[in-house]
């Protein structure tokens, strides 16, 4: 009886040492698992923080801040961005341009095209995995811009420049958006010399008559176009000092015969892809009108390449300092790619 008694005592006493024990392991996982989540929740709030620490803010062309997180992969949506993150550094990060991305050269045919400028499509971009995508805020059709935000994807649109000032501070935020501020203010520093080369020019033809020079935008015989004062272009002619032949036109109108000999231009100047769709000085001598005026008869045509003229990126003061050279240091016919 004792025996059986001391057996109860016993078993009691183990069945409370493991209801302990079972009360302490289950408090102490718990505990463990409080401290597990306490942990991950502090854990990734430090690392919210420093995401937010590394974030870039700049102003788009809205004047609206845009929060960049990453510029590991790139998408340009035109030419003069695509010469800007490559004259940056970053052309390892770009993993798509547009069709005008035409510099450094080669570019377009080493990257994925994602279309022309002013005719994406969201899908294409959003293919490529991008992490920043950078264009100008004209760039159609508008509603993609707003599918490629949707799917979660920053997007800095900004102003495309006509003017030096406007091309460096598009350069600077770019170099910002990218974590480059330091190589995009020495990029800065160059385009102010060249700058300064040019107004040393103007300067020395203060008391000369403007030469007048009419930009003329040509795909073969079936677009033949006049720019006026608003276009990169006609923006560059001002620049350096020349007269636009074109007068009062805003944008682009078809070229006539009549208009151009009433213009009276001394100097034609085009892109070289233009003058090369005509057949060269012969081919655009041929056109209605273009031999009756002093350019014409003088054989005066300026030509340079494409984005290297009108695209204001990094190059843009060699590009002014090449048309002045072009339009009042040289006769006959200057032609400049910009290389």
């Amino acid at each position: 009886m004792l025996f059986w008694r001391s057996l109860q005592r016993r078993g009691l006493r183990s069945e409370q040492r493991a209801g302990q024990t079972w009360y302490e392991i289950i408090h102490s996982n718990m505990f463990k698992a409080w401290i597990l989540s306490v942990s991950i929740f502090i854990f990734f709030g430090i690392m919210r923080c420093l995401a937010v620490a590394d974030a870039i803010e700049v102003t788009d062309a809205d004047g609206k801040t845009v929060v960049i997180t990453s510029s590991e992969r790139i998408v340009s949506l035109n030419g003069s961005t695509t010469e800007i993150l490559f004259a940056l550094g970053v052309g390892n990060n770009v993993v798509g341009c547009d069709a005008s991305s035409t510099y450094p050269k080669g570019v377009k045919d080493k990257l994925p095209s994602v279309g022309y400028q002013y005719g994406l499509n969201a899908e294409g971009i959003l293919s490529l995995n991008p992490t920043l995508i950078i264009g100008r805020d004209d760039v159609r059709p508008p509603q993609v811009v707003q599918q490629l935000r949707m799917a979660g994807v920053t997007v800095l649109l900004l102003k495309e420049p006509r003017s030096f000032e406007t091309a460096k501070q598009r350069l600077l935020t770019i170099g910002k958006a990218v974590g480059h501020e330091k190589k995009a203010k020495e990029l800065a520093k160059a385009l102010d010399t060249d700058i300064e080369k040019l107004e040393a020019k103007l300067a020395s033809r203060k008391e000369t008559p403007k030469q007048k020079a009419l930009f003329l935008y040509l795909r073969g015989t079936q677009t033949t176009l006049v720019l006026g004062a608003d276009t990169a272009p006609g923006a560059m002619l001002d620049i350096i000092g020349a007269e636009n032949a074109a007068g009062s036109i805003k944008g682009n109108k078809p070229m006539t015969a009549e208009a151009v000999i009433a213009a009276q231009p001394d100097v034609y100047v085009l892109f070289t892809s233009s003058l090369e769709s005509i057949g060269g000085i012969d081919g655009l001598l041929k056109l209605p009108g273009l031999a009756r005026t002093p350019a014409g008869q003088n054989s005066r045509v300026v030509t340079l390449d494409g984005q290297y003229l009108s695209g204001f990126g990094p190059r843009c003061g060699r590009a002014a300092l090449d048309l002045f050279q072009g339009i009042y240091e040289t006769n006959g016919h200057f032609v400049t790619t910009g290389e």
